[in-house]
């Protein structure tokens, strides 16, 4: 399975605003700049969490994003379901059925193994990041990033958060 640039983008972009003090905002141009990413196709990414209500936005010289729910509130797999949709990543063509060897009129009445054992597989993909919320990974990398990266981003940060 491949999932879009745009859900990396998306996940990175909310451990920033997990960051972001209560009322205030973080610009596409100013996420766009930190990530070192095109404005253009952040925007997409961004769009797509404001239209699952993960994130909010606001117009205007202080405008931009910041999340709609505390980080404890959001999980992964929202995230990678507001930018890839909430579609299984296997979709079952029943190829079984051009087999020449099969009787005439004869039926399959349940789902092959192979789609069994890959729709499987995809809840168990989404039960993992279904656990895993945006405040995990903010603590995992508060421990991870060393303290004066991570001191500094927020400095930066907060100097362009409207």
């Amino acid at each position: 399975m491949i999932l879009k640039s745009q859900v990396e983008w998306a996940l990175h972009c909310c451990a920033i605003l997990a960051g972001l003090p209560e009322g205030r905002y973080l610009s596409t141009k100013a996420l766009a700049e930190l990530h070192g990413l095109p404005k253009e196709y952040l925007s997409k990414a961004l769009q797509s969490l404001s239209q699952a209500s993960l994130v909010e936005t606001t117009l205007g010289p202080s405008g931009g994003y910041r999340l709609a729910k505390t980080p404890s509130d959001i999980n992964f797999l929202e995230i990678v379901e507001a930018v890839e949709g909430k579609a299984r990543s296997f979709t079952c063509t029943n190829i079984r059925a051009n087999n020449p060897c099969r009787p005439e009129g004869y039926c399959d009445s349940k789902p092959c193994a192979v789609a069994r054992i890959m729709w499987e597989a995809d809840e168990a993909w989404r039960d993992t990041l279904r656990r895993v919320r945006l405040s995990d990974l903010v603590g995992t990398l508060s421990e991870e990033v060393p303290a004066d990266i991570w001191r500094r981003t927020f400095e930066w940060v907060l100097k362009r958060a409207g």
